[in-house]
């Protein structure tokens, strides 16, 4: 239905499982995100983490102007503090079920991308944006600090450009975006989908346990140094050989050289 504030969509991709499709449907309004969009959202994200089936999950907007356009500006301005309080527990709640969702998550980015939009985004595990997206952190102009999942932003553009963004409130283009390594890959509009198909394939190709695991690792290793985790690795390889994944995977790939070579 057209008043629904997200839109899920699943297909099965062959025998390779489900790919899930989360968009904020808000488009007469940018996309932005009200109390909601967030709850329904959430609520979403976390129900196709039950699956599993599940391959990847793509996050996006409706239409074509923007991704998300940030919170919505109606009800930031309705806030008393214990509101606000609970409204960016919404925003953070969000942001965590992408990070919690055991498979990988892709951002299809196509136009504005701003502040608690650019915070779920960087919530993702990968982000393709389409040329005529634009990003930014703007609440500093409306008398905010950007907080919870911004603190993302250091990891992926380094501490002076989440300053730049955070403190001017600035927009960046998407070819910015993609030197600044906020995004990995820009394309035409009219080739986003056929991009983030191609990472798609690439995803659901590979071994579904070892994309699971290989999801919580990087989760590990965000709050680990660097020798807890080649350690965990470790760990995560013998969790990995309890099923017959690897073994039936590699037979397969040499299976498929020597057929090469024959």
């Amino acid at each position: 239905m057209i008043d629904e504030p997200v839109r899920v969509r699943v297909h099965t991709r062959g025998s390779h499982g489900k790919i899930a499709t989360v968009s904020i449907n808000n488009p007469s309004r940018l996309n932005s995100l009200g109390r909601a969009q967030l709850t329904a959202f959430e609520e979403a994200v976390r129900t196709l983490g039950d699956d599993p089936d599940l391959r990847v999950l793509v996050v996006t907007g409706e239409g074509d102007r923007a991704f998300m356009g940030g919170a919505n500006l109606h009800e930031l301005g309705a806030l008393d503090p214990p509101q606000a309080r609970d409204f960016l527990t919404l925003i953070h709640r969000a942001c965590k079920a992408l990070r919690d969702l055991p498979v990988p998550v892709i951002a299809r980015v196509n136009g504005f991308c701003l502040g608690a939009g650019l915070e779920l985004m960087a919530a993702c595990d990968m982000h393709l944006a389409s040329d005529n997206a634009t990003f930014g952190m703007p609440e500093v102009k409306i008398g905010l600090p950007s907080v919870v999942e911004a603190a993302l932003l250091p990891h992926l553009i380094g501490w002076g450009r989440t300053r730049l963004l955070l403190y001017t409130g600035d927009n960046i283009d998407a070819r910015t975006a993609l030197e600044w390594g906020l995004v990995e890959k820009v394309v035409p509009l009219a080739e986003l989908d056929n991009a983030l198909d191609a990472w798609i394939a690439s995803i659901v190709e590979s071994g579904p346990k070892a994309i699971r695991l290989q999801k919580e690792l990087i989760r590990e290793w965000e709050a680990m140094p660097v020798n807890d985790g080649i350690e965990a690795g470790i760990r995560c390889i013998y969790r990995a050989y309890q099923s017959d994944e690897p073994t039936r995977m590699v037979r397969g790939a040499i299976d498929r050289l020597r057929a090469r070579k024959g």
